[in-house]
């Protein structure tokens, strides 16, 4: 990534007037203004912090950037360290100001800056008056993340979980140390000894380090370096619905199963909606969802907790292990209980992953129930930026398996067998397995066997074996893999039927589709798991079929879509490196996120 940044990305930005320099590139005024920011701007927040033996050394918080300094004393032959941190109270990059922009006459000139630590390494010797100042380098560490909750010994799970972040936040053991190329192996050593760390686990970074600060870059007024702005579809079927038109979701969803496909169609229009209105329907009696991750000022949340004042029966099952998001989740929960919703914590030993929702109605003299299974979370942000998929159905029979998973979710169920979905870590493996060898069976008996998976990450060992047999039988296999792919195609012998992509764009991809063609009685699936052992056999995972006829067709177009890619898709080779996909002479482009948004645009 670094790599890519200092020879393409950075020479690109300079060519359309945005200059991120370094402190050696600049004239005599650029560094006299500099030198007069860091005396009046930066000097009074920074604070050097010796190693010796009266000063032990300090504690380096995670991705904190700093600067390992080596000073000689006049009267003293031995060198002495110090660490000064860049302080986050100030920008990232210091901004010149026109009066000293370096660009050229005639050219566009949108942002010229320096990133900090070169201004205060730069100034350095002003921190320790009296001394030399030999060295001095950036840094920085990552520590370990990951909470150790034992969920079976823990009396009250959201307890020890918050007891887990305190942990978290004095710090975990260091993984990882990014150090500026050309640090001396002396001042590495003295870091790899106090921070006990190996060799392995040290990057050399030529470039700027922690490069998401550049992300300040997309405030910039430069529209014509950036995608153009899109705004998610309202499907008409589902316009009519927030227009009081005479129709509700209910009766949307009654007509047919509807397939959402986020950002293109609208999460707020759609999924949104689908609760909204459970919310402040008089004839729901319950709504249960399972809240994996969601947004700060969550529409969702707000729903529920409307839903309960308005005397529903109303569950949320809310996933205090998920990462880095287990103080916004512990909130929630808070918020969640006081409005009267029942709050549970998941499984012991399992992350509940899947993304379903189950709304209960009464109707006439029946109860009906109506469901949402998706690929990724409610959550009306990442909605925005993740392709995601949802189905939404009153079909009796995943209403009937919804039930079964919450009560297993809630209670003491043990559930085995459900009607339809597949769910982790009960029968997804199993099933997804089956599907497999079914394909090698009409292979091997002279029947195109076929198989077509896109997915977040393909590791699972087991699940690659699989494949490999099905690749060497003669299934014709098209793997969408968005990121790690521990398969490796083009194998003679091996995986010589097997072509994997993955495609790069303006939106994460994040749906889950499975395809298995069946002797031509095609099945197809979406859900929320790749495959990787902690989803097949850790997680609580819910794959849902999507039978209708209309809907298959529409998942079939958007793969090929995928697969046709010549802008976005880079295709993975024997070795494991990918090319990038190049439009041939006279071929027109075919960019996959552009493609799905015209084509949404068009059915709108």
């Amino acid at each position: 990534m670094h790599q890519a940044f200092q020879t393409e990305l950075r020479p690109k930005m300079l060519a359309e007037g945005i200059y991120l320099l370094d402190y050696t590139d600049l004239n005599a005024p650029q560094r006299a203004y500099l030198d007069q920011y860091f005396n009046e701007q930066i000097f009074p927040v920074l604070t050097p912090l010796a190693v010796d033996s009266g000063h032990p050394f300090p504690y380096i918080s995670n991705l904190s950037l700093n600067l390992a300094v080596e000073i000689h004393d006049q009267t003293s032959s031995e060198p002495h360290f110090a660490r000064v941190k860049v302080p986050k109270v100030l920008p990232r990059f210091v901004q010149m100001p026109d009066s000293v922009q370096i660009c050229e006459v005639g050219k566009p000139c949108y942002w010229t800056a320096v990133p900090m630590e070169q201004v205060i390494a730069h100034n350095i010797a002003a921190l320790f008056p009296g001394m030399s100042v030999q060295e001095c380098y950036t840094f920085r560490i990552t520590r370990n993340a990951d909470l150790s909750v034992e969920e079976d010994e823990a009396d009250d799970l959201m307890l020890a979980i918050e007891q887990e972040l305190r942990k978290r936040r004095l710090g975990g053991s260091v993984v990882r140390m990014e150090v500026e190329a050309g640090m001396p192996v002396a001042m590495r050593m003295t870091l790899m000894n106090e921070l006990k760390i190996q060799e392995e686990d040290i990057y050399e970074i030529d470039g700027p380090i922690g490069l998401t600060d550049l992300m300040g870059l997309m405030s910039l007024p430069v529209s014509e370096l950036k995608d153009p702005s899109w705004q998610p579809v309202t499907p008409a079927s589902w316009k009519a619905i927030q227009h009081a038109e005479g129709e509700d979701v209910f009766s949307l969803i009654r007509r047919r199963d509807r397939l959402v496909h986020h950002p293109y169609q609208s999460f707020s229009g759609t999924v949104q909606t689908f609760i909204t209105q459970a919310a402040n329907d008089p004839g729901v009696l319950a709504i249960k969802m399972t809240l994996y991750r969601t947004s700060g000022d969550s529409p969702i949340v707000n729903a529920l907790i409307n839903a309960a004042e308005n005397g529903k029966q109303v569950v949320a099952l809310v996933e205090l292990k998920a990462r880095f998001d287990e103080e916004n989740n512990i909130n929630w929960a808070r918020t969640l209980e006081r409005s009267g919703v029942h709050v549970v914590y998941g499984l012991v030993g399992l992350k509940t992953h899947t993304k379903v929702a189950l709304v209960v109605r009464r109707e006439k003299d029946t109860i009906r129930r109506y469901v949402h299974i998706g690929t990724g979370n409610y959550n009306p942000k990442t909605a925005k930026l993740y392709t995601d998929l949802g189905l939404l159905s009153c079909r009796a029979e995943l209403g009937t398996d919804l039930t079964d998973l919450f009560n297993y979710l809630t209670g003491y169920s043990r559930q085995q067998s459900y009607q339809k979905l597949l769910i982790a870590p009960v029968n997804l493996r199993n099933q997804m397995t089956q599907m497999i060898q079914q394909e090698v069976k009409f292979a091997k008996n002279g029947k195109l066997g076929r198989i077509t998976v896109k997915m977040n990450a393909l590791v699972d060992p087991a699940m690659i074996a699989e494949l490999y047999k099905a690749s060497q039988a003669g299934v014709e296999i098209e793997l969408i893999i968005r990121g790690i792919c521990c398969l490796r195609p083009g194998i003679a012998g091996i995986s010589e039927n097997i072509r994997v992509i993955s495609i790069i764009g303006r939106f994460l991809e994040h749906s889950r589709i499975f395809h298995f063609h069946n002797d031509g009685s095609d099945r197809y699936y979406i859900g929320s798991a790749d495959w990787m052992p902690r989803n097949l056999d850790r997680r609580v995972e819910a794959i849902v079929p999507i039978e209708e006829p209309s809907l298959q067709a529409e998942l079939a177009e958007i793969m090929k879509i995928c697969l046709e890619d010549n802008r976005q898709a880079w295709d993975m080779q024997p070795d494991g490196t990918y090319v990038l996909r190049h439009r041939q002479k006279g071929e027109a482009n075919r960019s996959t996120h552009e493609m799905l948004m015209k084509k949404t645009l068009t059915q709108a």
